[in-house]
Formats: C-alpha cells, structure tokens, sequence
C-alpha cells in the first residue's frame, strides 16, 4: 500500500517514496539502506508515552543536578591529594634550592675573609702591648651614677 499524498505537516521519515524517488535512490546505491531503513520505520506503530513524560525527565534531571553539585560541595579529596602533592614538592624543592644558595653565599664570604686575612699584614708588637686599651676604646661608656649625682 504506497502512500503518494502525504500530510505537509507529516515529518520526512514517514512519507512513503513514490515510484521515481525510488528510482532516484536506486541510481544512489549508497542511499538504498537508508532508504530501507525509512520503509521499516513507517510500517513501525507510534510509541505512546506517558502524559507526564516530559515533567518525570525534567524531574531526573533535577534530580541528577543536586547530586552532581551536593558532590562538589565538600571536600574531593580524589582531586585535592596530587595538587597537594604537587605543592608539597614544589614547596620542598623550593626550600632546599634556597638553602643550597644560602650555603653557597656563606661559603664564598667565609673564602673572602679567609683570603683578606691571609694577605693581611701581622699586626704589629706596639699594638699587641696595647691590646687592653685598645680593647677598652671599643667598649660603650657606661654612664657613672654617682659622678651624675654630684653634678646635680
């Protein structure tokens, strides 16, 4: 039973091909199982669904929503863990370059004074006689609280 005066408003995979579609197919031999595949569907009875179809599929869907976001809500620790890992060892890395540098520095001031000394001259046999008073020129005067008393 071929069908040639399909309803306008009918949609394409139910129009019944006439006789010179078909043979415009046949000249496509590529086209030919889709063309089979639309006659089997149109021999198929129109599924019905239920009359709250559409607010049961809204309402999965809402469903789903709230889990994904109550999932994202509290602590991943699935994805919190490598990127603490991560910063741990950059943190790590980080310290043990500063100290390493630190050293370093350290190592070259002690090279430099260790060769300023080195090309030092001795000192000399007046100032080791006068080592005391030397000594006593570099300390900080300490005020004399009966010396300030009489004075006032």
């Amino acid at each position: 039973m071929e069908n040639n005066h399909s309803n306008p408003g009918e949609p394409l995979w139910r129009k019944i091909l006439s006789n010179s579609e078909r043979a415009a197919l046949n000249a496509q031999p590529e086209l030919e199982m889709e063309a089979r595949l639309t006659l089997a569907l149109t021999r198929l009875p129109a599924a019905s669904a239920p009359s709250n179809f559409t607010a049961r599929v809204l309402d999965a869907i809402e469903l789903e929503e709230k889990a994904v976001a109550r999932a994202h809500q509290g602590w991943n620790w699935s994805l919190l863990f490598p990127r603490l890992a991560v910063a741990t060892a950059v943190l790590i890395f980080f310290g043990i370059s500063v100290q390493h540098y630190e050293t370093n520095v350290q190592h070259r001031v002690l090279v430099k004074n260790l060769a300023t000394l080195a090309s030092a001259q001795p000192p000399s046999v007046d100032a080791l006689e006068n080592l005391d008073a030397i000594q006593r020129m570099s300390q900080t005067a300490h005020a004399d609280g009966e010396l300030l008393a009489v004075l006032q």
